[in-house]
This record gives structure tokens, C-alpha cells and sequence, in this order.
């Protein structure tokens, strides 16, 4: 009984996803309509693969109009991934994925307020999988980052690798961005390499080029925002389709921080941000971020006649 089988209750029809394995022959359950319950494990059997698609093909011949055409197998480039992969409409399971000719060992850990929680670690055979833990989308906003340590390896090979430590902190703005056909899995995922070599910056010659800018261009100034900036989700990104609540307050938040920023730094005397009337949720996090901003003369509501109750306008400093 590992991480990711999937089981039925003994005491009843539900069936669901192991997500985590706890103390005391506890296991933690998935149901299938996303709430989670520890169950004892004599309490729990795993349901066989061979079981499982025979009721796939049962259900498929029942409601042809709803089967599933097959994935064609994709081209992936080689390396290590981190997918996260739907099991449910909100459920994701976290997968390490070696899409390499070689073995990797590797462990996993979660870093949620400082302290770190070790998840699973393993070797990885050439061309598979390992799911090391569950997400779901609701509660998007409390990830906590994951930091993965790997080494490649091969017994007799020419070539040596250093050891790799990354660290995965999930962002609105650029994990729904992230969804592709996920390597080896074959399925799409929320996919992230963590073999990628970062780019090296030379800040001295980045310095230089900006000294330059600004004594060959007088008129070179920081881009300042927009007088009005809208958060209204449909504004900020094109397809929010499967957000959740929670990644989309993220996302509004983030744009509002990065425009206040550079308003202020482009030394602008006032601000509107447009969130909308609603249930106040997102008015109420602005205001409570810039309550404890230093540099705001005040803020207030915006022209009601214009707006309504649903913009901010900020003084600046």
C-alpha cells in the first residue's frame, strides 16, 4: 500500500487516493469528490489495476459518447520533471518524473513557515514515475514550497554529475501557465524541469548597460503603471478556466503589489485600482496591505460616480 493507489473503504462504496501514510497504520484518503479522512488501513483494500480498467472499459462501453480518445505519445525533451497531474478535478498529484537514460536518486521535502517536513525519497529507474505527494487546487494558496534534492547516476558511465538541490515555490501567475504534456506520464500536468542549468548573470555588465541607457537616453525613465489599474480577473489573464478562489485572490494581489511598486518608484502621486464590489474580499486585502505600506498619504474610496464602491484611490507620498 504506497502513496497514490487507489483504494475503496471496506465500510462502504466510496473509493479514493491514498495521499499520505501517517502513524499508527493510519493512511490519509482522497474521495473522489475531494474531501480527505485517515482511515485505518485494515479498513481499506487497494483496488487492482486489472480491476480498475475492466470498469473503464465498462463504463466506456455503457456511455460511448463520453469515452476518452487516447493520448498520443508526445516528444519530451530529456530531464527531470515535477508534474502535478489531476486524479480529480481539484486533487493533484505531485510526481517525480525521470525522463532520462539514467537512474536518479532522489528525496523530497515540503518547506511550509521554515520548517521542513521530509516527504519520499527513492531511486528512480530511466523512464518513470514516483508520486511523493497530493495538492488540492482549493487550498492553492497555503502550498508550501518544495525543495527536491537529485543526483544522476548509471553504474559504468563516462559522465559525472553534480548533485542538485532545487526548490519549487508554486506561483498563480505562472503555474497555469504551465500545463503541457507531461513526459512518461503521457497526460497533461502542471509541468516543471528541475534539471534546467540557471543562466548566468553578470550583474557588473547588466549595471553597465543601464548606466548607459539612462546617460545616452534623458528621457529614460522606469516604466510606471497605468493611472487605473483593473484586477478583475478576466483583465489579468485569458483563460482562468479551473482556477481556484483562492489562486485567483493570489494572482490579483501579486499584479496589485507589482503596480503599487512601481508607482511609487516612478515617484506618482496617486493610484486606482479597480476590484470590484463583490463579496469585499479583495477590497479588504488591499486595503489591509496598504494600511501597513509606509509612503501612502491615505486611500479611499475612488469616484463613486464612476466606480461605485468598487475601486481604491491611493495618495502617494
Amino acid at each position: 500500500m504506497n502513496v497514490g493507489d487507489r483504494v475503496r473503504l471496506m465500510s462502504g462504496r466510496e473509493e479514493g487516493i491514498i495521499t499520505r501514510i501517517l502513524e499508527n497504520n493510519i493512511v490519509e484518503v482522497a474521495i473522489d469528490n475531494d474531501f480527505t479522512i485517515p482511515v485505518a488501513r485494515r479498513e481499506v483494500v487497494v483496488i487492482a489495476p486489472e480491476e480498475a480498467k475492466f470498469l473503464k472499459q465498462d463504463d466506456t462501453s455503457i456511455q460511448p459518447s463520453k469515452r476518452q480518445e487516447p493520448v498520443a505519445p508526445v516528444l519530451a525533451a530529456q530531464g527531470i520533471y515535477l508534474a502535478l497531474a489531476h486524479q480529480s478535478e481539484e486533487l493533484l498529484a505531485v510526481t517525480m518524473v525521470n525522463n532520462t537514460d539514467f537512474d536518479v536518486l532522489f528525496t523530497s521535502g515540503e518547506d511550509r513557515d521554515n520548517k521542513y517536513r521530509g516527504l519520499q525519497n527513492d531511486k528512480l529507474a530511466p523512464k518513470t514515475t514516483r508520486v511523493i505527494t497530493h495538492y488540492h487546487l482549493k487550498d492553492f494558496e497555503k502550498w508550501p514550497s518544495l525543495l527536491i534534492q537529485f543526483i544522476q547516476h548509471r553504474n559504468g558511465s563516462a559522465t559525472l554529475f553534480e548533485p542538485v538541490t532545487k526548490r519549487v515555490q508554486f506561483r498563480a501567475n505562472s503555474f497555469y501557465k504551465s500545463k503541457k504534456m507531461a513526459p512518461v506520464l503521457n497526460k497533461e500536468a502542471y509541468l516543471f524541469q528541475l534539471d534546467q542549468k540557471p543562466v548566468a548573470v553578470n550583474t557588473d555588465k547588466i549595471a553597465e548597460q543601464l548606466i548607459n541607457a539612462t546617460t545616452q537616453h534623458e528621457s529614460f525613465k522606469l516604466q510606471a503603471p497605468e493611472h487605473e489599474i483593473d484586477l478583475h480577473i478576466e483583465k489579468l489573464i485569458e483563460d482562468h478556466t479551473g482556477m481556484s478562489n483562492s489562486a485567483i485572490l493570489k494572482l490579483q494581489l501579486e499584479k496589485f503589489q507589482d503596480a503599487l511598486d512601481r508607482a511609487m518608484a516612478a515617484n506618482m502621486h496617486e493610484i486606482v485600482f479597480i476590484h470590484g464590489a463583490g463579496n469585499g474580499i479583495l477590497r479588504k486585502e488591499i486595503q489591509k496591505a496598504l494600511s501597513r505600506t509606509p509612503g501612502i498619504k491615505y486611500f479611499e474610496d475612488a469616484k463613486k460616480e464612476k466606480f461605485g464602491y468598487g475601486a481604491t484611490l491611493v495618495k502617494l507620498k
